[in-house]
């Protein structure tokens, strides 16, 4: 069980003394360190850090702010911490996820993490409805067949020269479309699969 501190200024104009200064009280083993501002998902130290921690480390920070700006960003951060069993500890906001009043904020988290995704969906169903009714959307559409090399490669495949994956593979299709495709192929040709007695 590790303690690991993450700490971020914005600029490489900013000072981190402060921040070292929390982390020595902490006795912390560890530091990822970084000067980018958080806004960026993408900092090489927050990916190195996440990766770093394992179930029973407890993650130090200066204040929730140092982990990411946005709220989508921030959960997803505490979603991941979650997962691998790490404790976070903020010195700003005083959150300890090993206590009692640390787990309920983590759990605030969780469900502000939660009403975050039903939201996106509900905007992407809206955003479907409305572009039905304006005869913008038709779904996905589906996939062109090359129907002769379809027939060539079929008839490989029954004749087992070719195994199913390789049949899919070469026409480029999921196992789903492929099977349905099947279906299509031998409906349009009248094969009939003979059944066993």
């Amino acid at each position: 069980m590790s303690r690991i501190g993450y700490i971020r200024v914005s600029t490489e104009h900013q000072e981190t003394a402060r921040q070292q200064e929390i982390m020595c009280d902490y006795q912390v083993d560890r530091i990822f360190s970084e000067k980018m501002s958080g806004a960026n998902a993408n900092r090489p130290q927050l990916r190195a850090m996440l990766d770093y921690v394992r179930e029973g480390d407890t993650l130090y920070i200066e204040s929730i702010s140092r982990l990411g700006r946005s709220t989508k960003d921030l959960l997803n951060i505490i979603d991941t911490l979650t997962k691998k069993g790490v404790t976070l500890v903020s010195h700003k906001e005083n959150i300890d996820t090993n206590t009692p009043s640390g787990k309920f904020m983590l759990t605030v988290f969780a469900a502000l993490s939660q009403l975050e995704r039903e939201q996106l969906k509900q905007r992407q169903r809206e955003g479907i409805e409305i572009a039905k009714t304006q005869g913008k959307y038709t779904g996905r559409k589906p996939i062109a067949i090359d129907w002769t090399r379809f027939g060539q490669l079929y008839g490989e495949w029954k004749s087992k020269n070719i195994t199913g994956r390789d049949f899919m593979r070469r026409m480029g299709l999921s196992a789903n479309t492929f099977y349905r495709r099947v279906r299509e192929y031998e409906a349009t040709h009248g094969i009939v699969e003979p059944t066993s007695a």
